[in-house]
């Protein structure tokens, strides 16, 4: 069972977790998180955050570097794996840089040094929420382009494909053996149930899925 759950309560109010195994450092981000009008969850340890359930909603993840048991960058590791919609600043008693551009590359949004500065850990919350705005309205678009793909035939998928590739219709009938005529009504047919108002459109809801040529003739 994966740590990192759905949850299936859904909200609108952003959520800020906070996972450091210093009490009086989860006290006061709470506070401080708080008082800018965000909500938190605060954790004693990796695994504490890991057991609690996944929000699809706005959130971030302001975690200690340094933790007995799971560490900050084994924990990111799995958020970046299971939970990519979740920003993560890290925080942390000591400088270190190799932890600090390992963190970066992984695509943490900030590295702060303790004691923090309220106003840069409050604008780097900031950046991270609206990073988790986009990143879930782009999983939620791309969940319908699923949607909308799943319900095409296995000809119609053949026939975007080629399109896509830049073949004309008489080059996709060649590739599966089917005339242009019928070419036409599988494109016509593919194009409305991806609602893909031209070709551009198609290429890029092609690129958003993942959809790549299908070159040959194959049996259906």
């Amino acid at each position: 069972m994966s740590g990192i759950e759905e949850d299936g309560e859904q909200g609108d109010a952003p959520v800020v977790f906070v996972v450091d195994d210093d009490a009086s450092v989860r006290d006061a981000l709470e506070l401080l998180i708080g008082s800018a009008g965000w909500r938190t969850q605060t954790c004693a340890s990796a695994n504490e955050f890991l057991a609690r359930p996944r929000l699809r909603m706005p959130s971030c993840l302001v975690l200690d570097v340094a933790m007995p048991g799971l560490d900050g960058l084994e924990l990111q590791q799995r958020v970046v794996a299971e939970r990519p919609e979740l920003p993560i600043i890290f925080v942390t008693g000591h400088e270190d840089v190799p932890r600090t551009v390992k963190a970066m590359k992984a695509g943490a949004v900030e590295f702060l040094l303790k004691p923090l500065d309220a106003g840069v850990l409050l604008d780097a919350i900031g950046a991270a929420l609206e990073r988790s705005r986009t990143a879930l309205a782009n999983e939620a678009e791309i969940e319908v382009l699923r949607e909308r793909y799943a319900s095409l035939s296995a000809r119609e998928r053949q026939v975007m494909a080629l399109v896509v590739a830049g073949l004309m219709n008489k080059q996709v009938g060649s590739e599966l053996g089917i005339s242009e005529v019928t070419v036409k009504a599988h494109r016509g047919s593919m194009m409305r149930k991806m609602q893909a108002a031209s070709l551009p459109d198609l290429v890029t809801i092609s690129a958003r899925l993942g959809v790549g040529p299908t070159r040959g003739r194959e049996s259906l």
